[in-house]
């Protein structure tokens, strides 16, 4: 479960709740998003890759692919 690591860790180096990200994600969603939610997603390994996305956004990140070893 390495994104709700990440994501955690997040969290906790820009001092921001789960309670705030979902809030920013209704805003900006439109959709009904709770805290419980996200953290059931999260603890259940089943975040949307555009989910993860608008986490990023909203804590001024932005998630991309690095390769770390050639193509064969």
């Amino acid at each position: 479960m390495r994104v709700k690591k990440d994501i955690k860790m997040l969290l906790l180096e820009n001092d921001v709740s789960i309670t705030y990200i979902a809030q920013e994600m209704s805003k900006l969603t439109g959709k009904n998003i709770s805290r419980s939610n996200i953290s059931q997603k999260l603890t259940r390994g089943t975040l949307k890759y555009e989910e993860a996305l608008l986490i990023g956004q909203i804590l001024g990140y932005d998630l991309k692919f690095v390769r770390v070893k050639p193509y064969i």
